[in-house]
């Protein structure tokens, strides 16, 4: 069988002693003919410059959900089968299920930090909010101050943090609100501005990671709706969800979006349309947070519908997909949620 560049370039980085044998922006060029020269793939990739010439710390930046040590995991949601008779959709989409919830059709942009995980976190605890005040509250949960004052508990501020971490100190400590950058109608936006990841589009180009920014427990001068001890929002319960597809589906159709992180293999980085499928060849670089709000099937191809934190000109309009079922990338073991 006759072998493609991309398996000898490979072969050849497994009996090499260079640390950097594999560089993303030598590889990309062959990562995306072979995606999209294989009649049977099921997704489309592009060649990205911005991420070509990134450096490894770079690439971290725009990542940044670690690997979680015992102390931070949180418990395992009960999941009974039986419990709820209402047939699961084969497709779903929260941002049609809750159509008056603003921030699920919300793409926010993490710029040069690796915040991921506390983006996909506030992100999913401002979507359950509405949902659970039947779309009344109209409520976005501060990144920026997740990112600040859990710096040191949840893990290492822009260079990756624990998920379930960041949970648990919204339960026992509370964010306050926070919208975009520039944002000044909330408590604390989020301070670095959104960049180009991948394209050179609408944005200034990403550039190295940027410093964790210190805690400082008050609102912008702008913002006199309310202090800031006064404006904090708290989770009641938190939990992780067992690695079953159904406990997933069912989680997400009665409370909204979860939480989601799984390791990144350089391939993710060429992603354009469809549904991702990892070259099991591929080596994982990192690992990446964000929320799914949904799921669908493409053909044959059940997938996961996944809001991604690099802003709207990225993926599918700041989506992507990727397969359902089989924990791709370990997607479904590692979901955590939790209730305001």
């Amino acid at each position: 069988m006759r072998k493609s560049i991309l398996s000898i370039l490979i072969l050849g980085c497994l009996f090499s002693t260079s640390a950097n044998c594999f560089k993303f922006g030598e590889m990309s060029p062959f990562i995306v003919f072979e995606v999209n020269s294989n009649p049977n793939s099921t997704w489309k990739a592009a060649r990205y410059p911005h991420f070509e010439k990134m450096t490894r710390e770079q690439l971290l930046g725009h990542l940044g959900s670690l690997d979680e040590p015992d102390w931070v995991k949180l418990p395992t949601k009960e999941f009974d089968p039986n419990a709820n008779a209402d047939p699961i959709p084969e497709f779903f989409d929260a941002r049609e299920q809750w159509p008056n919830c603003q921030s699920i059709k919300l793409i926010r942009d993490q710029s040069t930090c690796g915040s991921c995980w506390a983006f996909a976190a506030t992100e999913t605890f401002s979507d359950r909010i509405c949902i659970a005040s039947n779309q009344t509250l109209q409520t976005s949960i501060s990144s920026e101050d997740l990112l600040e004052c859990c710096a040191d508990y949840c893990g290492m501020g822009c260079k990756g943090g624990y998920p379930s971490a960041a949970w648990g100190y919204m339960k026992r400590q509370g964010v306050s609100t926070g919208g975009l950058y520039g944002d000044d109608t909330s408590c604390k936006p989020y301070i670095f501005p959104p960049c180009d990841h991948h394209v050179t589009g609408q944005y200034q180009p990403c550039g190295p990671i940027q410093p964790t920014p210190q805690c400082v427990k008050e609102c912008n001068s702008e913002y006199t709706q309310n202090t800031y001890e006064k404006d904090l929002h708290f989770a009641s319960q938190t939990y992780s969800i067992k690695q079953n597809v159904q406990a997933i589906q069912r989680e997400i159709m009665a409370h909204g979006p979860v939480q989601a992180s799984f390791k990144v293999a350089a391939d993710f980085l060429t992603y354009k349309s469809g549904v991702y499928i990892r070259n099991p060849k591929l080596k994982y670089e990192g690992g990446h947070s964000v929320k799914i709000i949904g799921w669908g099937k493409e053909g044959n191809t059940p997938y996961w519908l996944i809001a991604n934190s690099w802003n709207e000109d990225w993926g599918e309009k700041g989506l992507f997909r990727m397969l359902r079922g089989r924990n791709e990338c370990g997607i479904e073991a590692q979901i955590v949620a939790g209730l305001p």
